[in-house]
C-alpha cells in the first residue's frame, strides 16, 4: 500500500522553517528526522554522517533507541548504510534483512524492521554521510519518496558543509569534510607556499535551496541557458580561436552539454519537486559526479571535468555572479586553486598575495608556469579532483620541488613547513655565518645541538643550520600523510633516505607516536574522554604488535651496516620499555637468521614524557642506552594542563621552580648512572629556556631548524659556570618567590647575550 507522501514540496516547506529556528545542530537534526519519518510515513528515519576515518556515525534517529546516537558506527562498505556510502547511490529494498550487505548493530534494535530506503549525503559529489528511512511493513519506497529523501540530503549536506554539526562533533573525531588529503601531482615552478585556498572559478555557495514559485523558477532557468549557450557560440564564433584546437574541442563539448535535453530534464524536475534553479543544478550535478567519479574510463572523467565547468558557468549565470577571480577580496596568503588557467589570469591576481598555485592540469612548459616561475610563485600541477575536493578558505600547502600538496593539513605536518619557510626567511644570513662554527661557550663547554624532523623536507636544513644530527625524528608523519597504511618497503626507503641524508651525524628515531590528537584517517579510532592520555604511542605499539613490528624490521633494514638509535614514546613504567626491547630482540634474530645484514650498532631508548617515571630512574638508566625528554608532553602531564586547550595552556610558565627541579633531578641521575640524555621539544628551542637547561647540566638539546642559529649564538655567547653559579642557588632556595625568567635575563644582559 502506498504511503500518503505529503508531497516533496510540502516537505520543503517545513525544511525551510525547522532551518530556521534558532536552535542548535543536534535540535535541528532531530527534527528533521522526526519530519522525515511523518512525510514518508516512516517507523524509522535516521542520519548517518561520514567521520575522517572512514566511519558512518549516528547522529540522529527516529524510531531506534536513541541511546545509539554517536555510539553506533559503520565502516564505508559496511552495511547497507556502508555501501550507500561506498557506492553514492540509493538503496531501495523490501526486506533489508535478505540482503548479504546487511549489518546487525543490537544496540539500535532495528531487527524489526524489514523495508528500508537510503540515500547518500552528497556535496559536489563527495559522500558526507547517508539518509534512512525503514518501516516494518515489506514494501518498495515509490520515486517521489526517494526525491524527498534525496531533497533532504541536500539540505543536511549544507548543514555539514557551513560547519554547523562541528559543535556536536563527539571527542576525538573529525568530520570527513575536515579531513586532511594529500595529493602527488607534477612539481612546476620550485618554492613552498602555505596560505589558504582561493578557487579561481569558485563553487557559489547555494545558499537559497527552496523554492516559493516552481514556475518562475522553471522560467528563471530556461533564460540563464539561453544566456550559457549564447556566450558559448560568441566564443566559438571568435577567431582568434582558430589555431587552438583543444580549446574549440572543450567548448564544443560545452555547447554539446548546455543543448543537452537529458541533462536540463533532470534540473527541470528538481525545480518541481520545490528546489529554487540553482539549488536543482547543484542537486543534479552532484549526483552525476557521484556516479562519474567512480568510472575508470579517462574518456568519461573528463567529460565529469566538462560538467563540472558547465554546471558552475549555469549557477552563476542564475546568481548574476562575475566570472574570473575577484582579487580585491583574496586574503594575504591565496593558494590558488584551479583546473587550469592563464597567464594573464593569475598576472590579475596580482603577485604581493599569492603563495602558490595547485592546477588540476597544467604542465611545466605552459605559459601559466612560465609566468609562476619567473614570479618565483610555488607552483604544482595534474593534481587530480582538487577543485570538487578542495573548499575556499581551506588550509593549503604547496611543495613546488616534491610536488606535494597537503589540503587541511594536520598541525605536525603544518609546523614542520613552516618551520622551513621560515628558517629560511628569518635572519638566514646572520645564522649561517655560524653553521660550521662550534656550539662551544665562552668557558669551553660543548653543547650539542641537533634538529627535530619528520618529513624528507625537514632533512636539507640539518646542512643549512649546522646540526650535529637529527635528535628527534617523528616517524608517525610519513603515516599521517599517507592515504593508506605506509607498507614496510617505503617505511625502509623512508628511514633509509633519512640516513643516508645525514651522512653518518646521528639519527634519532621515534616509534610511532599516533593516537590522542595525531588521527590517521585509515585507521578507525576509538572515542576516548582523554585522548592525550589513552590509548596511543608504546601502548598502541605493544596492543597491535604487528604495525610495531613491522616499523621496527623497516628501521632495522634501512640501518643495516650503520647505527642504529631507537626511542619508544609515552612509556609509563620500565616493563613497556621491556616488553618493547623484547619484539626489537626478536626482530633481530629474525633477521640475521634469514641472512639480513643487521645496523652495526643498535642503541634503545625511552621518550620521558610521562612523570610516574621520575620515580623509577634508577630501573630505567640501568636498562636504556640513552634517553630523551619530550618536554612538551611532559610539561602538560606534569601540571595536567592539556597544551591545545586555550583557557589552560598558559596557565603554567616552563619556567616554573618544580618543573626546572625535575629536569635537574633527571639530568643530574643520568650523569651519575652514565646514560646520555638529550631534551627535545619546544623549550629547548626558546635561547633563555636554552640557557636554564644549559644550567641545570643539559648538554644535548634538539629543536627545530628556526631555533637553531639563535640558540648556537647564546650558547657561544655563555659562560656555563657563571651561568650555574648564579641560577642554581635561585632555584633550590625559594625560587617560589624568584622569577627566575627576570633571572636569566638580568645575567644575559650583564655578558652581552642575545635572547
Amino acid at each position: 500500500m502506498r504511503s500518503s507522501l505529503a508531497g516533496p514540496r510540502v516537505l520543503l516547506r517545513r525544511l525551510r522553517e525547522v532551518m530556521a529556528e534558532p536552535i542548535n545542530a543536534q535540535e535541528r537534526l532531530d527534527k528533521i528526522v522526526v519530519l522525515i519519518a511523518a512525510n514518508v510515513v516512516a517507523e524509522v528515519c535516521s542520519v548517518y554522517i561520514l567521520r575522517a576515518d572512514g566511519v558512518l556515525e549516528l547522529y540522529s534517529t527516529e524510531g531506534l533507541n536513541r541511546d545509539a546516537v554517536h555510539k553506533t558506527s559503520l565502516r564505508v562498505g559496511e552495511g547497507l548504510v556502508g555501501l550507500i556510502a561506498a557506492d553514492a547511490r540509493p538503496l531501495n529494498l523490501p526486506n533489508a534483512q535478505a540482503h548479504p550487505a546487511f549489518a546487525y548493530r543490537p544496540e539500535t534494535g532495528e531487527e524489526v524492521y524489514n523495508s528500508f530506503l537510503g540515500v547518500p549525503i552528497l556535496r559536489a559529489g563527495r559522500t558526507l554521510g547517508v539518509l534512512v528511512v525503514q518501516n516494518k511493513s515489506h514494501r518498495t519506497y515509490f520515486e517521489d519518496e526517494v526525491e524527498a529523501l534525496q531533497t533532504t540530503a541536500m539540505v543536511i549536506a549544507e548543514m555539514v558543509a557551513a560547519g554547523e554539526l562541528e559543535t556536536i562533533v563527539q571527542q576525538g573525531t573529525k568530520l570527513d569534510l575536515t579531513r586532511p588529503m594529500q595529493f602527488k601531482g607534477v612539481p612546476l615552478a620550485e618554492g613552498v607556499g602555505l596560505g589558504h585556498v582561493v578557487l579561481h572559478e569558485p563553487r557559489v555557495v547555494v545558499t537559497n535551496l527552496i523554492a516559493e514559485d516552481s514556475e518562475r523558477e522553471l522560467r528563471r532557468l530556461e533564460n540563464a541557458i539561453n544566456r550559457l549557450r549564447i556566450s558559448l557560440d560568441d566564443l566559438l564564433s571568435n577567431g582568434d580561436l582558430g589555431a587552438h584546437g583543444e580549446h574549440r574541442e572543450v567548448l564544443e563539448a560545452f555547447r554539446m552539454f548546455a543543448h543537452d535535453r537529458g541533462w536540463i530534464r533532470k534540473i527541470e524536475e528538481a525545480i518541481k519537486n520545490g528546489l529554487t534553479a540553482e539549488a536543482a543544478v547543484e542537486k543534479v550535478q552532484s549526483d552525476t559526479r557521484a556516479r562519474m567519479m567512480r568510472q575508470t574510463d579517462p574518456y568519461l572523467r573528463e567529460r565529469l571535468h566538462d560538467l563540472d565547468d558547465l554546471a558552475n558557468r549555469l549557477i552563476r549565470e542564475l546568481m548574476g555572479r562575475p566570472h574570473g577571480p575577484i582579487s580585491e577580496s583574496l586574503p594575504k596568503d591565496a593558494i590558488i586553486v584551479a583546473r587550469n588557467m592563464g597567464a594573464a589570469e593569475l598576472l590579475d591576481y596580482g603577485r604581493d598575495r599569492i603563495r602558490g598555485v595547485v592546477l588540476e592540469e597544467g604542465g611545466p612548459t605552459s605559459h601559466v608556469t612560465i609566468v609562476a616561475r619567473a614570479l618565483g610563485i610555488a607552483t604544482v600541477g595534474q593534481v587530480l579532483d582538487i577543485v570538487s575536493l578542495a573548499e575556499s578558505g581551506d588550509a593549503i600547502i604547496v611543495d613546488g620541488e616534491s610536488g606535494q600538496v597537503q589540503l587541511r593539513p594536520p598541525s605536525d605536518v603544518e609546523h614542520a613547513y613552516a618551520e622551513k619557510v621560515r628558517f629560511r626567511a628569518r635572519r638566514q644570513a646572520q645564522y649561517r655565518r655560524l653553521r660550521n662554527k662550534p656550539s662551544v661557550s665562552r668557558d669551553g663547554v660543548e653543547v650539542s645541538l641537533q634538529l627535530n624532523a619528520g618529513l624528507l623536507i625537514d632533512l636539507p636544513a640539518m646542512a643549512e643550520s649546522g646540526a650535529r644530527g637529527i635528535g628527534l625524528f617523528r616517524t608517525e608523519l610519513q603515516f599521517m600523510v599517507a592515504s593508506s597504511f605506509p607498507r614496510m618497503s617505503e617505511q625502509k626507503a623512508l628511514y633509509a633516505k633519512v640516513l643516508d641524508t645525514a651522512d653518518g651525524k646521528p639519527v634519532t628515531f621515534r616509534t610511532l607516536d599516533i593516537g590522542g590528537d595525531k588521527v590517521l584517517p585509515y585507521l578507525r579510532s576509538i572515542q576516548e574522554e582523554n585522548p592525550a592520555m589513552g590509548w596511543r604511542a608504546i601502548r598502541f605499539g605493544v596492543d597491535r604488535p604487528a604495525i610495531l613490528r613491522t616499523q621496527i624490521r623497516a628501521l632495522l633494514h634501512a640501518a643495516a651496516g650503520r647505527e642504529l638509535k631507537m626511542m619508544f614514546p609515552m612509556v609509563a613504567d620500565v616493563s613497556e620499555f621491556v616488553q618493547a626491547k623484547g619484539m626489537v630482540e626478536r626482530e633481530l634474530r629474525h633477521l640475521r637468521r634469514h641472512g639480513h645484514p643487521v645496523p652495526e650498532q643498535l642503541r634503545l631508548g625511552v621518550m620521558l614524557e610521562v612523570p610516574s617515571l621520575l620515580f623509577q630512574l634508577d630501573e630505567l638508566f640501568g636498562q636504556v642506552d640513552f634517553v630523551s625528554i619530550g618536554s612538551n608532553d611532559l610539561f602538560q602531564f606534569f601540571f595536567a594542563a592539556d597544551r591545545g586547550n586555550t583557557r589552560v595552556a598558559n596557565r603554567f610558565d616552563t619556567m616554573n621552580p618544580s618543573f626546572l627541579r625535575a629536569l635537574h633531578r633527571i639530568s643530574s641521575r643520568a650523569k651519575a648512572a652514565g646514560v646520555p640524555i638529550t631534551l627535545c621539544g619546544e623549550l629547548a628551542g626558546r635561547p633563555l629556556e636554552a640557557m636554564a637547561l644549559i644550567a641545570l647540566g643539559y648538554r644535548d638539546l634538539s629543536m627545530s631548524a628556526s631555533s637553531l642559529g639563535p640558540v648556537k649564538a647564546m650558547v657561544r655567547s655563555v659562560d656555563v659556570g657563571r651561568l650555574t653559579a648564579r641560577f642554581l642557588p635561585k632555584l633550590e632556595a625559594g625560587a617560589d618567590r624568584i622569577d627566575l625568567r627576570q633571572v636569566l635575563a638580568e645575567f644575559a644582559g650583564e655578558q652581552d647575550i642575545a635572547i
